[in-house]
């Protein structure tokens, strides 16, 4: 008998689906995107300024240790210096819009 049901299930046709009546109503708008750079603006100039100073004198500190420029050079805490000159400026550039 479990058999007969099957098939009595196999052979009839499947329902069809109703379609949407208006799909492109229904559709929620999308929420604007807005660009974090025009929201914001750019960067000011100080901030520029003091990004390209710190890796300048970053680099002139470094030189300056090494042709024996500075008092007590060559040492590594002018080397030191320098070098946190140089990540300070390239840490700033994170924040360059």
């Amino acid at each position: 008998m479990e058999s007969i049901g099957f098939l009595v299930l196999a052979l009839t046709p499947m329902p069809v689906s109703k379609k949407r009546k208006n799909a492109a109503v229904r559709r929620p708008t999308p929420p604007k995107r807005v660009d974090p750079v025009q929201e914001k603006g750019p960067s000011p100039t100080w901030y520029v300024v003091l990004m390209f100073g710190l890796m300048g004198l970053g680099v002139l500190i470094i030189l300056a240790n090494y042709i024996t420029l500075l008092p007590g050079s060559p040492t590594n805490t002018w080397l030191m210096i320098g070098l946190a000159g140089i990540a300070g400026g390239f840490a700033m550039t994170l924040n360059y819009r």
